[in-house]
């Protein structure tokens, strides 16, 4: 990235996770919270961050430092599975997966073979993300490659890390949504070429799912994920019941839904699938041993009545996860608002999901399952500074809630369940504000 990025200091309290490999870890022990820390940033990286006592020796001379006393500092959240194009039908009625594709999706997708229509929307959705304190995305755009260009040149005006890629899809799908095997591969090569490793951008090789897709096309898939290794794959699997049998009866001589992915080259260690709500165990064991990772969307699920996923079974069988949105199923672009969902979808189970654990799966967690964790996912040294300043009493309410919080994990709870994005005070991205509340109270100020 060529330009110079200012340096920047931030005051508060601060809250993230060090590191959670198992659910047996003792997650206490893993959780990082300083009353009163400083955090200095230097072309958009962590250059220091600890205590603010040990802290100020480590400050350039006249450096600002913005102070927040009362709020809590977290990283920047993380949403592993979205779609930008969707963002206009969020609350669409009435239907299951596939027949929601076919009422809603593919009409609105449509759209986007205008650029200015795509510039809009893009400039809209980087927005909404900021907003509600999310600083990388991975994300599905349209058929039409100027999605792409849309989306990227939207996130480059605020240096944001977003992972996307144009949809592959050659079948069962409107014939203005459709590419060729051959298309699909130009047209995403061109655009790994122009973007992936731009900048912050990265790239994405994005079939929309195995049904839309021949076999020919999930082989050219295949063919750019071994011509480009450190891209990503993103695509999604086992939502819907009806639409694993599709699969079955679209690709009969493959072993299971997975399997179709496997067999053509497209599992490994930035390879994403979201949704993954009715797995098979061989299907468990694949992502296992193929280091892939999945995107847990509850409030999609539950909107789109998919079924409840089994946070457990990632523990268990030892399988990253990170948490997405999927707007426009998913009902809400903060990261809060779906923690609150899949804390209910635990229950149903006979589960709880704790707040540290919450918070695990939408930041490190998510981080690790993107191939992140390196950049970014908490405040260690060298990692891009992406964080998120949170009020945690932006209503009447949540300041009744607060006042009775017996900790900093009780009162990082209360926030997950009731919060949204009026508690988004401020987003941080590469060091620089990025988002500020219009209405957020004055509580910010200088310390030094």
């Amino acid at each position: 990235m060529s330009a110079v990025i200012a340096p920047s200091a931030v005051r508060g309290r601060f809250l993230d996770i060090q590191s959670l490999v198992e659910k047996s870890t003792d997650i206490h022990g893993q959780v990082r919270f300083i009353e009163d820390g400083l955090l200095i940033t230097e072309q958009g990286k962590i250059k220091w961050f600890g205590p603010w006592e040990q802290g100020q020796q480590h400050l350039p001379a006249a450096l600002h430092v913005e102070h927040y006393p009362e709020q809590l500092i977290i990283p920047g959240l993380i949403d592993c599975h979205i779609h930008f194009p969707q963002t206009e039908m969020v609350g669409a009625y009435g239907e299951q997966l596939l027949e929601w594709l076919n009422t809603y999706t593919f009409p609105t997708e449509m759209q986007f073979k205008d650029k200015d229509y795509a510039d809009q929307i893009a400039a809209f959705f980087v927005h909404e993300l900021l907003k509600n304190g999310t600083t990388t995305a991975l994300v599905f755009c349209t058929v039409h490659p100027q999605s792409v260009d849309a989306l990227f040149e939207a996130a480059e005006r605020h240096h944001m890390r977003l992972i996307a890629g144009k949809v592959l899809m050659d079948r069962h799908a409107p014939d203005e949504l459709c590419d060729t095997a051959e298309s699909a591969y130009a047209d995403s090569k061109a655009l790994i070429e122009k973007w992936h490793g731009k900048g912050r951008h990265l790239y994405a090789i994005t079939p929309r799912f195995a049904p839309t897709s021949t076999a020919e096309q999930l082989a050219k898939a295949g063919q750019l994920k071994a011509e480009y290794p450190d891209v990503y794959v993103h695509t999604h699997l086992s939502e819907n019941k009806n639409e694993i049998a599709w699969v079955k009866s679209l690709f009969p001589d493959h072993e299971n839904y997975l399997d179709v992915y496997h067999q053509h080259g497209l599992t490994g260690q930035r390879s994403v699938f979201a949704h993954c709500v009715h797995l098979e165990d061989k299907e468990w064991q694949c992502l296992h041993e193929t280091h892939s990772a999945i995107a847990y969307c509850p409030s999609s699920n539950l909107f789109l009545g998919s079924g409840l996923f089994p946070l457990k079974k990632t523990w268990e069988k030892h399988v990253k996860v990170g948490l997405g949105t999927d707007i426009g199923a998913g009902t809400a672009f903060c990261q809060l608002n779906t923690l609150d969902q899949a804390y209910k979808v635990q229950q149903l189970q006979g589960e709880s999901l704790s707040a540290f654990e919450a918070l695990y799966h939408a930041t490190l967690g998510a981080a690790q399952a993107l191939d992140l964790d390196d950049k970014l996912g908490n405040f260690n040294v060298g990692k891009e500074a992406d964080f998120v300043v949170l009020d945690l009493q932006a209503t009447a309410l949540q300041r009744l809630r607060q006042q009775r919080a017996q900790n900093i994990e009780d009162a990082l709870f209360a926030l997950m369940i009731m919060g949204d994005d009026r508690n988004i005070q401020s987003t941080y991205v590469y060091g620089q504000k990025a988002y500020e509340q219009k209405n957020a109270q004055s509580s910010s100020n200088q310390a030094h």
